[in-house]
């Protein structure tokens, strides 16, 4: 009760909870993390409240989990140890400011995707995006944890472009050109992260909420484009495929450009899944990628044109067995049906796509070097096969990063969370492939849940060097503690 009365004296009664119903809604996620419930929920209107909260339990050494979105996947909003749940999604929702010709938004943590392309729309402005986020879910979290988004141009892998956040026990700190006198107003319009100053903003990156609470970014945004074509190409062999990946992207070929295998796409494409996605799984090819090329702002229909060309040249000389058109075959309307998809997060009203088949999944995610894809796809499929998981039944995704000079790689495991010996087969074979894809050096830059044991007992350098700065940022440790190596 004291502690529900002194959050009172800082947000008002009216937004803060104790009763048990409201407490269990963040105990638990769609990951296979274990629950954990907090004893209290605040909801601050701002950062002055933020800091406020943080600095109280600052003082009470009571743990502090900050939370933007209402859709979770990997454990990293779940209290380990109790303390306090810091909504921000409730009423740090706000866009404060769409500025199209420096193409930024600035926007607090709790502006969810549907929010923001809603309103970037209105204005021709779009954001580039990862695949398919939930429409509830906050932007600013998916940037933090640094989700790989759908385009493979560089400029995009690094959108935010300044923050504000609040460590415990201190003033809002503001960085990037964020930090100079009269922001907003001033004709500094917080541009860059690194600078004037001291780089911070890569401590609060990944962390999961374990330095401080983020509570407002500066985001790069987009024109739209003025034309798009949506080409596909059926795909048996998967390294041919990365081979016509590197001779293209460098050269900045495409916007959106991805790998899904069979389960993935159908799983995405699937409407009706009593008659559906069993004859999609099977009619389309084992692989399909998927590259639009897009028209711009500026002369749109030259730059169409000059794609088209290089890509046919390329094609006719050097990839004969390559077949890159606009329909998707076994599947007619797919381009008019999956462009948009890639350019607007999944609908709030239906049940995310990777849930709908089996009601639950669990998905394994890391970055690689493209060669070394198959056979990471093979130490998988190896480990699924041990544990009894069918090999047919996993959704595979590959990602260029970087004009593929990297991929990103996700596996998801489809399962019934109401039986228990599949939850338990999934668990195992999580765990093991994880621990088999380390050793075949598998680069887990998100470690969360279980993974994030195994990826630091492997890092002992960076662990004493990430509870150095923990220590700076956050002596107390309140900090949504228990993930990472705090």
């Amino acid at each position: 009760m004291a502690l529900k009365d002194d959050l009172a004296k800082i947000v008002g009664e009216e937004n803060v909870s104790d009763i048990k119903k409201d407490r269990l809604r963040y105990s638990r996620d769609y990951s296979l993390v274990p629950p954990g419930v907090p004893d209290a929920v605040a909801y601050p209107k701002d950062s002055a409240e933020v800091s406020a909260i943080l600095k109280y339990c600052n003082t009470k050494n009571i743990p502090v989990v900050p939370v933007s979105s209402a859709q979770h996947f990997h454990g990293s909003t779940i209290p380990k140890q109790g303390g306090v749940v810091l909504d921000l999604a409730k009423r740090m929702n706000k866009i404060q400011e769409i500025n199209d010709a420096d193409r930024t938004v600035r926007l607090e943590a709790g502006v969810t995707w549907g929010q923001l392309t809603g309103e970037l729309e209105k204005k021709g402005l779009r954001m580039i995006m990862p695949l398919l986020p939930p429409a509830d879910r906050s932007v600013l979290t998916d940037w933090l944890e640094r989700e790989v988004t759908t385009n493979t141009v560089y400029d995009y892998g690094e959108p935010m472009q300044a923050m504000e956040v609040v460590w415990p026990g201190s003033e809002p700190f503001r960085m990037g050109s964020a930090s100079v006198n009269g922001f907003p107003d001033s004709k500094s319009r917080g541009g860059n992260p690194s600078g004037p100053g001291l780089d911070f903003y890569r401590f609060v990156q990944g962390a999961q909420g374990t330095m401080g609470v983020v509570t407002w970014s500066h985001i790069k945004i987009e024109w739209m484009t003025k034309i798009d074509k949506i080409l596909f190409a059926p795909v048996e062999d998967l390294a041919y495929a990365i081979e016509f990946l590197h001779r293209i992207l460098p050269r900045r070929i495409g916007q959106e450009c991805l790998l899904l295998n069979n389960v993935d796409l159908a799983a995405i494409l699937t409407e009706k899944w009593s008659t559906e996605f069993e004859r999609l799984a099977t009619t389309l090819p084992p692989w399909t990628l998927i590259l639009v090329i897009s028209g711009l702002f500026r002369r749109p229909e030259e730059k169409i044109a000059y794609e088209e060309k290089f890509l046919k040249e390329v094609l006719r000389n050097e990839f004969r067995d390559l077949v890159l058109t606009d329909t998707l075959p076994g599947f007619p309307g797919a381009a008019r049906k999956l462009l948009p998809m890639l350019r607007k997060p999944w609908p709030a009203d239906v049940p995310y796509w990777k849930n709908q088949w089996r009601g639950a999944s669990q998905s394994l995610f890391f970055i690689a070097r493209p060669a070394s894809a198959p056979l990471f796809i093979d130490v998988v499929e190896e480990v699924a096969a041990r544990h009894g998981y069918p090999i047919g039944d996993i959704g595979i995704y590959y990602q260029p990063i970087e004009h593929n000079r990297a991929c990103q790689l996700e596996f998801t495991f489809f399962y019934d969370p109401e039986d228990a010996a599949e939850l338990a087969m999934v668990s195992g074979l999580y765990r093991d492939a994880a621990q088999v894809l380390m050793s075949e050096g598998a680069f887990f830059s998100r470690p969360y849940g279980e993974l994030a044991p195994m990826v630091y007992e492997r890092a002992a350098g960076y662990v004493a060097a990430l509870k150095r700065v923990k220590k700076v940022f956050d002596p107390k440790n309140i900090m949504n503690p228990g993930n990472l190596c705090f």
